[in-house]
Parts: structure tokens; sequence; C-alpha cells
């Protein structure tokens, strides 16, 4: 019988579905990553392993002990590293040709301010590594800007990378697609009357259409990333259309599966099962 490890930090709704959806499938050791030490070049036997743990620092590291151990984990280290760098994966998706949003790098206080001056206020100032939305501000002026990224300086190195991004001016919502392997099988549109609209920041999930260009574009953003499992995050730009703003390796899907009643645990886990079976 197929044997996975479960990689895990916090067991969320997310990850007590997939769990569920897993043992129906396979003999699963569940691995607490907090809990645990894990050896480099250690030696465990399983077919694959599936890494749902919530903190990037320990889904990057024990990923990268799981996979020393020769245990091909989904999804990999190497994914995992370039879609939380939003630097990094929005450069090769860009050298990819997918249409992402201009964006600018600054590492001075006087060059986040250069640079919000050059895309045109409003503009979105985030950190380059972080999810739902954390830290993330709207800038409107120059005065705006400038304080927000006195504000970085302080908080120590990594937001010193000043991530200046153009606002679009969306439509009141994004979209939130789901990808597992070469499929696109459920979107949601993340609905807020204000600028931010994660579902964990208070946006409405209600179902979106997956027409062929969405799916396209979310498909060839996951394979440039080498992301197997993850959800893509989507702007529609009034005059350019879908712009992709990022692809996050460990994916929350719970409104997903609520909103459009697709079973996206059992896919993840049958997709899991049948990688470890090739």
């Amino acid at each position: 019988m197929t044997r996975v490890f479960f990689l895990y930090d916090v067991l969320r709704l997310d990850e007590k579905m997939i769990l569920e959806r897993l043992r129906g499938l396979a003999e699963v050791e569940p691995i607490h990553v907090s809990s645990s030490i894990l050896e480099i070049g250690g030696y465990a036997e399983a077919d694959i392993a599936l890494q749902r743990s919530i903190s990037f620092y320990r889904a990057m590291s024990s990923t990268a002990a799981v996979e020393s151990w020769g245990v091909r984990v989904i999804n990999s280290s190497l994914a995992l590293a370039l879609a939380e760098d939003k630097a990094w994966s929005l450069s090769v998706l860009y050298r990819n040709k997918i249409p992402v949003p201009r964006t600018l790098l600054a590492y001075s206080i006087e060059g986040a301010v250069e640079a919000s001056r050059k895309l045109g206020y409003p503009v979105v100032m985030k950190p380059v590594m972080g999810s739902w939305g954390r830290l993330a501000a709207l800038a409107s002026d120059e005065e705006a800007a400038r304080a927000i990224a006195e504000h970085r300086e302080m908080l120590g190195s990594m937001y010193r990378v000043h991530y200046v991004q153009e606002y679009i001016d969306k439509p009141g919502r994004d979209i939130r697609a789901m990808c597992i392997g070469d499929e696109v099988p459920a979107a949601i549109y993340r609905v807020s009357e204000h600028w931010i609209t994660n579902t964990a920041r208070g946006g409405r999930a209600e179902p979106a259409r997956v027409d062929p260009i969405l799916e396209d574009l979310v498909l060839r953003s996951c394979h440039a990333l080498g992301v197997e499992i993850g959800g893509v995050d989507v702007v529609e730009d009034p005059e350019r259309g879908y712009l992709v703003l990022e692809v996050n390796a460990v994916p929350e899907y719970k409104n997903i599966a609520r909103v459009t009643g697709v079973d996206v645990a059992g896919l993840i886990a049958r997709y899991v099962v049948e990688q470890a079976r090739k």
C-alpha cells in the first residue's frame, strides 16, 4: 500500500479534510513538524510526502530534510522558496510571459518614495515575504509612502527590501484559483469593499467561472514555479485583463470547497497517491 508522510504544524480544517481523504487511499504517517526532530541525511521509508505546514520556515526546512531522505515532497523545497519570495516569483512569472502588475524594488526609504512616484499614486507596498495580506499597505501620496517605508526600515533586514506595486483598479474582487497538477478544478471570487480581499481578512467567497484564459494562466504560473498543488491569486485589470499577483504553495482551500462544492481535499489526496505510484 502507498505510504505517505503528511507534514503539518497546525491541524486546520484544510489539513483534516486532506488527512481524511488520504487515509481512504493510502497508509499515512502524520509528522507534526513543530514537535519533531528531523535529521538531514537521515532515513525513513515513504513513497511520497505532502507538505501542509503554515509556517514558511517550518515548511521549507522540513521539506528539505525529508528530501534529503530520498523522499519526494509536494511541493518541493525549491517551489516553496520560489513561491514565498514575491520578488523572485514575480521575476520568474514575468520571464515566462505571464502578465503581472508593474512592480519596482527599492532598498532605501528614498528609493521606496521614488519608486512610488514613478508608478503613480496610489501604490501598494508589501513585504517580499508573507501571506494573508499582512503588512500590505496602500500609499495614497508621498507622505504615506515615506511613513510606510520608514516603518519597514525599523522592522529589520527583510523589510528593507521595498516591494512597490501599481494599484490595480479591480472590480471589488480578486480571484483565487486552485491548481492541482495539470487541472484547475475550481476558483472563487474574493469580494470586499476593502482593497485587500483575502477571506482571512474579511473578504466574501463566491464561485468563479474558470474560463480557458484563466485556466491557462493559472497552470502556466504554477508550472513556471514548479508548484504542483497551489493557489493562484489573480486580479482583473479593466484594460489588460487577468494579472497574476502571486502563487501560494501551501494553499488554503476550504472556502473554495465550501462555495463551489468541489471536493478539493479528495482531488489533492488522489493526486498525491497517483504521483507516488508513478
